[in-house]
């Protein structure tokens, strides 16, 4: 109430009537749950939906639209002879995509645009990848960076990633990488995966070498 009296000029201020009028008119028109509305919507990246995150792609310079690789050999259900799969083990065929070009939902998209957000002020140093990788995939498992040799380096991530990830990791051309450096992206078990002493995968007779089926486009 204090703050309606001081918009009321002094005339006016004794008349129970008016002030009344305009106290609640002030109740009516309280800006504060609009504001907390702009603020979790549009304002706060980690709970901005929709045009909020829209806003938030502009900032950083990405867009929610992505590119999605259609996979080299699909596998549908057919009868036997074709050479398909056989009932149980596949989908039915559903025609050829009409575009590879598809938009990310809320929460993928503001994965990207914390990729971006995080790339922008990156100095491509191994120890800021991790990091970047650490922040964007907590709890996940281990993921880190590794040096290749020959301009040459690789994302590791040991555990399996969901298509918009690998997506954004290929082909968005946000994730951030040294200037004429190549860089690849791989997925590897260590519950599978053959390693020497030290490196936390399994020993002779527990897994097989890796042989590069997990290894993922290289990073755009």
């Amino acid at each position: 109430m204090q703050n309606v009296e001081q918009t009321i000029i002094s005339q006016y201020a004794n008349s129970p009537i008016l002030t009344q009028l305009i106290a609640n008119f002030d109740q009516c028109i309280d800006p504060q749950v609009d504001l907390n509305a702009f603020y979790s919507t549009i304002w706060d990246v980690s709970q901005a939906i929709g045009k909020g995150l829209d806003i938030w792609g502009r900032i950083v310079g990405v867009t929610r639209y992505i590119k999605v690789p259609a996979p080299t050999q699909p596998i549908y259900f057919g009868f036997a002879g074709s050479g398909l799969q056989p009932f149980g083990q596949a989908p039915f065929y559903s025609g050829s995509a009409t575009t590879n070009t598809y938009a990310l939902s809320d929460d993928a998209f503001r994965t990207l645009i914390l990729v971006k957000a995080l790339a922008n002020i990156s100095d491509c140093t191994a120890p800021s990848f991790n990091r970047l990788l650490q922040n964007l995939f907590t709890g996940r498992g281990r993921c880190y960076v590794q040096d290749l040799g020959g301009m040459q380096m690789s994302f590791v991530f040991e555990f399996d990633l969901l298509p918009y990830e690998l997506s954004i990791i290929a082909n968005s051309g946000a994730f951030p990488r040294p200037v004429a450096v190549s860089a690849t992206a791989m997925t590897v078990k260590p519950s599978g995966t053959f390693g020497f002493a030290g490196s936390g995968l399994q020993p002779f007779g527990q897994g097989t070498m890796f042989n590069g089926v997990n290894q993922i486009t290289t990073v755009a």
